[in-house]
């Protein structure tokens, strides 16, 4: 299952994108399938990762710094904010 499926599915994440009035959609986690294919990550269940997701509304894209936790026992992730930038669309 993707980060961005098991994101989703949190309350907290959902309004984080509601609050930026981004859609699920417009959303894109970088370098996703990076993290879930590292052969280091095979012996872990937890993973702790520093990630950046963008969105994008009709303002223009939203990047949002933070850590990443994720559970692949349980399939369960959730997204720590430290920062954001919004970046404004030209024209």
């Amino acid at each position: 299952m993707k980060i961005k499926e098991l994101l989703l599915n949190g309350r907290s994440f959902s309004e984080l994108l509601k609050q930026f009035s981004i859609e699920a959609k417009d959303v894109k986690i970088q370098d996703e399938d990076t993290i879930l294919q590292d052969s280091n990550r095979q012996h872990k269940d937890i993973v702790k990762e520093s990630i950046c997701i963008e969105g994008k509304n009709k303002d223009g894209i939203v990047n949002f710094f933070g850590t990443l936790h994720y559970n692949l026992l349980d399939q369960l992730a959730v997204f720590e904010v430290q920062g954001y930038e919004q970046v404004q669309q030209a024209g």
